[in-house]
């Protein structure tokens, strides 16, 4: 169910946008703990992925609700 008078074109852009943010911030993220750890992380893709599916995950769901209109929760 899409809201009235939004276009399909515009929700591409804005989710594209947002997966771009969301792989800088991830690798921010991952290149952080790194730094702490003072050595790569084993399985480097494999967590990258793991974070990077959360943050998706939560913030298109976000996305979707504001633009539906419904209680963001």
């Amino acid at each position: 169910m899409r809201c009235v008078g939004r276009s399909p074109l515009l929700e591409v852009i804005l989710f594209t946008i947002v997966a771009v943010a969301l792989y800088f911030m991830t690798d921010w993220i991952l290149r952080t703990v790194e730094q702490h750890r003072g050595e790569p992380l084993p399985n480097r893709n494999i967590i990258f992925f793991v974070i990077i599916l959360v943050l998706a995950i939560t913030s298109f769901e976000f996305i979707q609700r504001v633009l539906m209109g419904g209680p963001a929760v």
